[in-house]
């Protein structure tokens, strides 16, 4: 029988992995941020209307994307210098999202308490469904069923503990 994380202990191999590789010295980071997460869209207008009608976070910029003639790369602004981008790759007949090793669990999205359940209506109005909530998170799927996380806690925390 295959152990599974709910009957595994790992409480040693967490500790000796913070023992290992976390340092309160540690350098700067090389990058200067995240210039944007891209994920794909399999109809760019409803993927506008989900991302700035309904969560607010404005489109900056659309064109045609370089690598893929007749495919569109369009940016959203997700605060504090970060950009959400998309791609569609039109006749390409790409699957619906899935979780796999290597691919895409999540993305959360910092917002203030206020803001997450001005959004949580919006939502709700809009009849997304909140798949999930813990503390100061609720998950959601977006139109091509990517799993978002609008987390109400500081940049750099999560559930009162400093992560960055």
């Amino acid at each position: 029988m295959t152990e599974t994380g709910e009957t595994m202990d790992r409480t040693d191999e967490w500790a000796g992995l913070r023992a290992k590789h976390l340092h309160t010295d540690r350098p700067p980071s090389s990058a200067q941020g995240v210039h944007h997460f891209a994920l794909l869209s399999s109809n760019v207008e409803a993927t506008i209307d989900f991302y700035q009608g309904v969560l607010e976070f404005p489109l900056t910029e659309l064109f045609e994307n370089r690598d893929y003639p007749g495919s569109t790369h369009f940016f959203f602004d997700v605060g504090n210098g970060n950009a959400l981008a998309f791609f569609d790759f039109p006749g390409l007949g790409l699957e619906k999202y899935q979780e796999v090793l290597g691919g895409f669990h999540h993305l959360a999205i910092s917002v203030t308490p206020e803001k997450q359940q001005h959004l949580r209506a919006k939502l709700e109005a809009a009849g997304i469904e909140i798949v999930f909530e813990h503390q100061s998170s609720i998950y959601f799927n977006g139109p091509d069923g990517e799993r978002l996380e609008l987390l109400a806690d500081e940049l750099g925390e999560m559930y009162g503990q400093t992560v960055l």
